[in-house]
């Protein structure tokens, strides 16, 4: 949530749950595939942290260096946290290589489970570097989500929000910069393990361009082509795709980005689409639209058909391919009501 990372255990039907790294802005989380205890969690100013406990204590990592020390650049040389991502085919002893992305745009990875870091340097160097830029903060812009390839394990895609995709095919040595007629403002960027070079792609495009607000790409991102049939909301956040099918999606939307993050204002819905069908907007089982901020969503990680939606009125769970929806029967602080879900991380051990 805005203000603290909450740890949801569920061990049959008794749910625990319990809040961690408070008064810290989480913005990002992921698992190692490797090991699956270890997750890396990103906050906004408060740098990087890791666990090895599946949450349940957390330390931080990644300074840049010592307060008495020269700069050495073995770290993260931004605080702000704002994209995590863990190769599910590159390891290095016991750990998948982790990659980071920051405010201001830069991408860091570590080979060590996060105890050096080194940065993708070329991709500050961009020729399109120069025109990225953050619409609520235009001073600056920021990495909004990495990508690396299921099939490849030197392939990786990188959103920059807002302004391009970007790619490199030699695990981020050499990056190639955005094509024309791709998204510029993705705001969640997906693979799947089972479709080589299928890209899926939840955009801010549609809010200004509409009918872009979902697009898609099968050759890696050298082409892009819409798919937003069916879609009422064109401001796209958050998407999920089944773990079993890749035709099967749902996908987080409002309005306006006005819409979609302010609390007060809030009015957001989901849709979902499967196989040729168009999108369809989903309501049984989930809080009404007005009063409901974007909701962050993730397919259960073996399980075919599962869905998770986490928004400002609680946990909700969906068995049947996110047709119906079911709230988590736990207590939900009303002061996440005024609040809008950051993230949202599915395991199961």
């Amino acid at each position: 949530m805005e203000k603290e990372l909450l740890v949801v255990d569920q061990v049959g039907s008794q749910l625990k749950v319990q809040k961690e790294l408070q008064g810290m802005q989480v913005t990002c989380i992921a698992v190692d595939p490797f090991c699956s205890q270890r997750l890396y969690c990103g906050t906004f100013n408060r740098g990087l942290w890791k666990s090895d406990d599946a949450g349940q204590t957390w330390e931080a990592i990644g300074d840049p260096c010592l307060y008495t020390d020269s700069l050495d650049e073995s770290g993260i040389l931004h605080a702000s946290i704002t994209a995590i991502a863990v190769s599910p085919t590159k390891r290095i002893g016991n750990y998948g290589v982790v990659y980071v992305g920051t405010e201001p745009s830069a991408v860091f990875y570590s080979e060590d489970g996060g105890e050096t870091w080194k940065e993708f340097k070329s991709v500050r160097a961009l020729p399109s570097a120069s025109t990225w830029s953050f619409p609520p903060r235009p001073h600056t812009s920021h990495v909004r989500w990495i990508t690396p390839d299921f099939h490849h394990e030197n392939r990786l895609s990188v959103s920059i929000e807002f302004g391009a995709v970007i790619r490199s095919f030699d695990g981020g040595e050499n990056w190639e910069d955005k094509k024309f007629g791709g998204p510029l403002d993705v705001h969640t960027l997906l693979m799947h393990p089972t479709i080589p070079d299928r890209l899926y792609a939840a955009c801010g495009d549609g809010y200004f361009q509409p009918g872009r607000g979902f697009l898609e790409s099968k050759d890696f991102g050298e082409t892009w082509q819409p798919n937003s049939d069916g879609l009422e909301h064109h401001y796209l956040y958050s998407l999920a795709v089944d773990v079993r099918d890749p035709n099967i999606m749902i996908v987080s939307a409002a309005k306006s980005p006005y819409y979609a993050h302010h609390a007060k204002l809030g009015i957001s819905t989901i849709y979902r689409k499967e196989g040729d069908q168009p999108w369809q907007e989903v309501r049984t089982g989930l809080p009404a639209s007005e009063g409901t901020t974007i909701s962050m969503l993730a397919a259960h990680p073996q399980k075919a058909h599962q869905f998770y939606a986490l928004n400002n009125h609680g946990l909700f769970v969906s068995d049947d391919k996110g047709v119906t929806w079911e709230r988590f029967d736990f207590p939900w602080d009303e002061l996440y009501l005024e609040q809008r879900a950051r993230a949202l991380l599915v395991l199961e051990y």
